[in-house]
């Protein structure tokens, strides 16, 4: 199993996402996050389950993260934590952090985007005159903060970045249409980031949700994730602390 568990209990799971691997796959027997985590779930004794020989184990999707992207996520294993979580989400107290390795250094060591967004087939697009031109088109924002910069082998910085709202590729959108695409980022990046990408010094999109806050929905508790990027692409930053950290 690619997956990695990082907590488990009897209402929820908390796991490192592995770049390259889809949360859910639409082609039937492509290997998935969900697939493999429902596997698991079926190993034991009805934890899990909808009920005894009632089927395939309960498993709630809270969040999602895109394929080229590793790090935590939570899923709930019963309806009622399942709800309890997306309430969390919505309201803005599960609260996720991402790292990303721009390629270029912004103006301002903390800032905001803001842009519109629209998703064209397999690619999301920022437009300007949303009302008038593009009336499908939704806000994205996220806040950044610069944590580091090198120039190795070009100028990078590594940001902290916290997103508002959940749109499709938001961060890579964004950051590249501000001039500063993610490093590895072919889809997204200009041709000196795809060539960049290829080389064996670094491992796809340099993006990483490292960090996951929220309360436990049974207990109460407060639970907090902390996981170090497995991309090489981070290795050259010093800002990144050397091991994964839970608490809760």
């Amino acid at each position: 199993m690619r997956t990695e568990i990082l907590y488990e209990d009897k209402i929820i799971m908390v796991i490192r996402k592995p770049a390259g691997l889809a949360v859910q796959s639409a082609g039937i027997g492509q290997p998935d996050v969900v697939s493999e985590l429902k596997s698991h779930l079926a190993k034991l004794p009805d934890t899990g389950r909808l009920g005894p020989g009632k089927g395939e184990p309960y498993l709630g999707i809270v969040h999602r993260l895109d394929q080229p992207v590793e790090g935590v996520l939570v899923f709930a294993k019963e309806k009622k934590a399942a709800a309890a979580l997306t309430k969390q989400l919505s309201d803005g107290t599960l609260n996720k952090h991402y790292y990303a390795v721009l390629c270029g250094y912004p103006a301002v060591a903390e800032g905001e985007l803001v842009d519109y967004l629209r998703k064209e087939g397999s690619v999301a697009v920022a437009v300007t005159g949303r009302e008038k031109n593009f009336p499908d088109a939704k806000i994205a924002k996220l806040h950044y903060s610069i944590l580091e910069k090198i120039n190795q082998p070009m100028p990078l910085a590594l940001a902290d970045v916290c997103i508002e709202t959940g749109r499709f590729h938001q961060i890579r959108v964004q950051f590249a249409h501000a001039g500063w695409p993610l490093l590895g980022d072919t889809k997204y990046g200009n041709t000196t980031v795809a060539g960049t990408a290829g080389s064996p010094a670094y491992g796809g999109v340099a993006l990483c949700a490292y960090s996951l806050d929220f309360t436990h929905p049974g207990s109460g508790k407060k639970m907090s994730f902390r996981v170090k990027p497995q991309n090489p692409a981070f290795e050259k930053f010093t800002k990144i602390p050397s091991e994964d950290i839970f608490e809760g």
